[in-house]
């Protein structure tokens, strides 16, 4: 059993959702993205979403490509990035690591050593974010090929016949945007995201995780309520670490604490 499987186990004996922490592998730095991380786990993240800066990261908001192109800057590489996955492994043996990339990004190195990389530095599930379920077969099986999970999003526009080919492919959660548009802050969802989980359900077992615009506590027990299995914040908290200054990391763990009891129902 893979760490995604194991951990959405645990969780569903437990009657709990998962809260999945985001962030840009070297924002703001080496150092600090560690310190991050760490932050997130002792807020009680159940699986982390690390992304790899690209230079046109067309999913993302503003807050998540400012972060990337401050990254891509310094200098940091993808090498770069799966050194840093291999400390943030050290730091905890058993949760799930899922990596963000972009398709350029897999196909310079390609799909076969990308993944190997990506195991080697203890990861466990890749989603590719401008790579459309048609074309991914051969980026699919060759993550799973190696133990790696493909990961795959699903949004208000996908059809039945794409997320049935996303239920052939995926593995660990499906991703579900809980609307148009790009990464960041919102404020309503409604019946659409309902109705897109209920597709979503119906087209695979994965748990289902909700991304986009989950920035609150009262945003995280929203999607619950909807039907998620849990949630992804990203831009919030590269906010928080780009506002906070030297207490990033108490700001941070407080933040996901809170955001972990919201999906719990304890908040």
């Amino acid at each position: 059993m893979n760490r995604y499987d194991a951990r959405f186990a645990a969780l569903r004996e437990a009657g709990r959702k998962a809260f999945i922490p985001f962030t840009i592998l070297g924002f703001p730095d080496r150092a600090r993205c560690l310190a991050s991380v760490e932050a997130m786990l002792a807020g009680g993240a159940t699986a982390l979403e690390l992304g790899i800066a690209f230079s046109d990261p067309v999913a993302d908001g503003p807050v998540i490509q400012q972060a990337t192109h401050e990254v891509l800057r310094t200098g940091f590489s993808v090498r770069d990035a799966f050194a840093l996955v291999r400390a943030i492994r050290a730091l905890e043996a058993d949760i799930p690591i899922g990596l963000l990339a972009y398709h350029n990004t897999v196909a310079a190195r390609g799909p076969a050593r990308f993944f190997s990389e990506v195991k080697e530095a203890g990861a466990d599930g890749v989603l590719i974010a401008d790579l459309p379920p048609e074309t991914a077969a051969e980026s699919a099986a060759a993550a799973k090929a190696i133990g790696i999970a493909p990961v795959f999003m699903a949004s208000p526009l996908t059809d039945a016949e794409r997320l049935r080919r996303i239920g052939e492919l995926a593995e660990g959660f499906l991703y579900v945007v809980s609307r148009l548009g790009t990464t960041g802050s919102a404020t309503n969802f409604d019946d659409q995201l309902r109705a897109t989980l209920a597709r979503a359900r119906a087209a695979t077992k994965l748990p289902l995780c909700v991304g986009f615009g989950v920035s609150t506590p009262e945003a995280a027990r929203q999607m619950i309520a909807l039907g998620a299995d849990g949630v992804v914040t990203g831009s919030r908290i590269v906010e928080i670490i780009r506002e906070a200054g030297d207490d990033f990391p108490a700001a941070v763990l407080d933040f996901c604490a809170v955001m972990r009891r919201a999906v719990d129902g304890t908040a």
